[in-house]
């Protein structure tokens, strides 16, 4: 199935640096054991996300840059008859979110390992997701990595055309020119309403550290209305 008749947001810049990192036994173990059960290899291409639950009910949320899988994991116990999937590259989190997600025997959680522009261009369906969520992204905070940042103009068109009809993305960041271009990115495509009611999230270990650092939390909700 073509995803899009519109062309696609073809990044050469990354907006992550690719880490080996170092498993520990478990993570490496859930890799070994967990990732035939909650894995979405890039290999099988367009994913109909209908197809990869035995929930049939066909709200799907979709976690960007999931970590250790904290908050995914969370709203997928807290609310079984909704599906989850995640996108993350780095192994270390995969594993530990595949520990946790196979302890609570989770029905409704699939992860992919991958870049997001890449998940989203070649396995994501058009008009398949209720929700966006893209919790502290990497800030790259000096001015001359700025190009790295994820949330741009041409990706914000890129989720655009991946949402259902009022779908909805939730992002936060602890930088405040990070969380300024943000808000400005969104409030300049007419296709996007910011909402003042923010939905239900978890403050995770990365935020509560953030925060005991000094930071501020800039959230932002923001509805398609098309």
């Amino acid at each position: 199935m073509k995803l899009s008749s519109k062309p696609k947001f073809l990044r050469t810049i990354r907006s992550f640096v690719r880490r080996s990192g170092r498993l520990t036994t478990a993570q490496k173990k859930a890799w070994d054991n967990y990732w035939v059960v909650y894995g979405i290899n890039s290999e099988i291409g367009s994913v109909d996300l209908s197809t990869l639950f035995d929930n049939k009910n066909q709200r799907f949320v979709l976690e960007i840059g999931f970590g250790d899988g904290e908050n995914l994991i969370d709203c997928a116990k807290n609310d079984p008859y909704t599906n989850f999937s995640g996108i993350e590259v780095y192994r270390s989190g995969i594993g530990q979110c595949l520990i946790n997600a196979n302890k609570l025997d989770l029905k409704n959680l699939r992860l992919f390992h991958d870049d997001a522009v890449d998940v989203l261009n070649k396995q994501i369906e058009n008009k398949s997701l209720d929700v966006i969520n893209i919790f502290f992204p990497d800030p790259w905070p000096k001015k001359r990595h700025h190009k790295r940042r994820l949330i741009s103009e041409d990706f914000i068109s890129l989720i655009e055309f991946k949402l259902k009809s009022n779908g909805l993305v939730h992002v936060c960041t602890d930088w405040v020119d990070y969380a300024h271009d943000i808000h400005a990115l969104f409030k300049s495509n007419e296709e996007f309403k910011e909402l003042e009611k923010l939905p239900r999230r978890l403050r995770t270990k990365f935020e509560k550290k953030g925060l005991d650092l000094g930071h501020s939390i800039y959230e932002f909700a923001f509805q398609l209305l098309r």
